[in-house]
């Protein structure tokens, strides 16, 4: 009696993983990293660009080379820093008033690039735009972390980084300027908070203050967060450790960002050194006064566009922004974003005079990229960084490159 065989499937060859599928085998920092890499090659490209055009200017020659076009404007202001420190004398005009000094630049950047440069004997330039990518890949890959956390999806937090990383100033990031630094401390900060780990942002918040004016902003922000947090601790737990810690915190950020004011006072001898002399860049443009909190965009309004229309441009601004802080995707940010973006915003309108350098200015408000990161439209997303990197052309132009008497500083 014959005995039938069993049946048995075929096995065919494992079929290849969908692209989609090897993509997310890629550990999240590799990603981060070539997004990074890849988009500083489209504006190294740019900025090459725009030093082959470049005239001669108060800071170089003709055509200067990628590593002197990217320590112009206040890079030379870090770089007299780090080789000189500050005046003891505030400098004054011809006609009495404090003049510009490096009082208005903040010593993290500088005295870190100074460090480096004694260490390594390498060209403080390249120090300079060495540390600045260093730090703008640092910030990428936090800014990943805080991306995933709050919108919980990878996909969305990585075109995040990918927004964060062309958009219209992101050439900075390879700039002798602070702004990359600042902004890695910043995301480490908001990081550390957002997951409640107060006690270890003491010494994020102590670097971040001395590297950008952003202390007493982040003061605010932490007691708008802790007063949050208590409202809601029904829902959500504050334990008293975490109310000690977080409140402790605040008090400590408040009392930094009145550092570097305190420190020019002692070093000058005069209580305003700071703001007089952050005065002085505004002085070309509505001369000579005193820092009145809340009156520099109406000014600055009436400035550009003259009256009536410079207020109430003004007023909109300001309706427009709190509007856009309940738009949909923007609350899938989180309260704790939500509230960073709205103390920032009140501190520019409290203490800066807008001009061009209003766009670096507003670069501590990069968390509102995630934001628009949540819409998932190829045509969309594909849009947007077409639009960031037509804007780097367009800041380019605009502010660092200089046509005589530029009057546009970034």
């Amino acid at each position: 009696m014959t005995r039938e065989s069993e049946v048995r499937p075929e096995v065919s060859p494992e079929a290849p993983a969908a692209p989609s599928s090897r993509l997310r085998r890629i550990p999240w920092w590799l990603r981060v990293i070539v997004v990074f890499a890849l988009s500083r090659v489209v504006t190294t490209v740019i900025v090459l660009l725009f030093s082959r055009a470049q005239g001669p200017n108060p800071w170089t020659g003709a055509n200067p080379p990628y590593l002197s076009y990217a320590a112009i404007w206040d890079g030379a202001w870090y770089k007299i820093i780090t080789f000189y420190g500050y005046p003891s004398t505030l400098p004054l005009t011809a006609d009495g008033h404090v003049s510009e000094s490096a009082w208005a630049f903040m010593p993290g950047f500088p005295y870190l690039v100074g460090t480096l440069r004694w260490a390594t004997g390498l060209r403080w330039e390249l120090v300079a735009v060495v540390v600045s990518l260093a730090c703008a890949l640092g910030a990428a890959l936090v800014f990943y972390k805080l991306m995933e956390h709050v919108l919980k999806d990878r996909g969305t937090a990585l075109f995040s980084v990918v927004l964060f990383c062309v958009a219209p100033l992101s050439p900075l990031f390879q700039f002798a300027y602070a702004e990359s630094m600042g902004l890695l401390l910043l995301v480490t900060a908001l990081y550390l908070v957002v997951t409640r780990r107060y006690l270890w942002a003491f010494p994020v918040v102590a670097v971040m203050a001395l590297t950008r004016p952003s202390g007493l902003a982040f003061a605010l922000f932490l007691a708008m967060h802790v007063v949050y947090r208590f409202v809601t601790r029904d829902r959500d737990p504050y334990s008293v450790r975490e109310r000690v810690e977080s409140v402790l915190l605040g008090l400590f950020t408040a009392a930094m960002g009145f550092a570097w004011p305190v420190i020019a006072w002692i070093a000058t001898g005069s209580p305003t050194a700071y703001t007089d002399t952050e005065l002085a860049w505004r002085s070309s443009y509505i001369g000579w006064g005193e820092l009145v909190p809340f009156t520099a965009w109406f000014q600055g309004g009436t400035w550009w566009l003259g009256q009536p229309w410079g207020v109430i441009a003004v007023v909109l601004l300001i309706v427009g922004f709190a509007a856009f802080l309940f738009l949909r995707p923007v609350k899938r940010l989180g309260p704790d974003l939500r509230v960073w973006l709205a103390s920032y915003a009140i501190y520019l309108l409290a203490v800066f005079f807008p001009q061009s350098s209003t766009f670096r200015l507003l670069m501590p408000m990069f968390p509102a990229l995630g934001a628009l990161a949540v819409p998932r439209s190829k045509i969309y997303r594909v849009g947007l960084v077409v639009l960031g990197i037509a804007g780097q052309v367009g800041w380019m132009a605009i502010a660092w490159g200089v046509d005589g008497r530029d009057w546009t500083p970034p």
